[in-house]
């Protein structure tokens, strides 16, 4: 009998994946492609523009990332890019990770009912969108089946206090995540969210009172404690794993049990 789990330092040798929002060695995406590595994947890194290659591009190459590239999903042609480069390189794709997520301030920091158009058509394109997008491009590409991941939060689903309009976004990023689930399903490509709790990335600095919300996810999540890069990256590489095949079109949430507490 094959084993569930395989060695762990080898469980994703000859596997290829994306990974889309590595910004600085605090982003989430870093914490999950140091995980995918680990166990023996290859993986592929995006940086959002000349500003941002600075900080990542030492973390591309602790990866031994054979395939850099910037990726602004707001520049035409540029995602697009990508993955043709992936295609003329590697001929496949075994996983695609996608955080991003983007709201104009204006929009961000406003009521929900009072949201522009631009601002909401914005929000929308870069943080539910984008993803879409991405998921069409590596289906061709996912030949043998894959996995496709994307991060959101617990205010898709519950009102959440100066989350706004990025709650409405990640409610639309979740319904697509089962849709896509259910068309790319007998393909065997696996679609997961990731829902972490609050953490200290470059993200959630533009969220007003942040300090406050990892706070009370501190003293009450069951396990008393906040989230780490590491904890998101390896629950998430688990589920790229064989083990978890049939898992698929669900949010994971990986917050310490917060979700789950009135």
């Amino acid at each position: 009998m094959i084993p569930v789990f395989p060695d762990s330092k080898v469980a994703l040798k000859g596997k290829k994946g994306l990974v889309v929002g590595i910004a600085n060695d605090q982003s989430i995406a870093w914490g999950c492609a140091r995980a995918f590595r680990a166990l023996g994947a290859e993986v592929a890194v995006t940086y959002l523009n000349d500003r941002a290659k600075k900080h990542v591009e030492p973390l591309a190459q602790a990866l031994e990332a054979p395939i850099f590239m910037p990726m602004d999903v707001m520049v035409e042609g540029q995602t697009e890019a990508v993955f043709e480069r992936i295609e003329k390189e590697w001929g496949q794709l075994d996983f695609l990770l996608h955080s991003i997520a983007f709201s104009p301030k204006e929009a961000l920091h406003g009521r929900v009912v009072d949201v522009g158009r631009d601002g909401f058509l914005k929000t929308m394109d870069v943080s539910c969108w984008s993803f879409m997008r991405m998921a069409h491009l590596a289906e061709p590409l996912m030949k043998n089946g894959g996995t496709m991941f994307t991060m959101t939060y617990y205010g898709s689903q519950m009102v959440v206090k100066n989350y706004n309009v990025m709650g409405v976004a990640k409610a639309a990023l979740e319904a697509a995540v089962r849709y896509i689930a259910a068309e790319l399903g007998p393909k065997g490509i696996r679609v997961h969210a990731i829902s972490p709790g609050p953490l200290a990335t470059r993200a959630a600095s533009g969220i007003p009172e942040f300090d406050d919300l990892m706070d009370k996810a501190q003293s009450t999540a069951p396990t008393r404690s906040l989230v780490s890069i590491e904890d998101v990256g390896n629950a998430t590489a688990f589920l790229a794993l064989d083990g978890a095949k049939l898992i698929t079109g669900g949010v994971l949430y990986v917050d310490g049990g917060y979700h789950i507490i009135d």
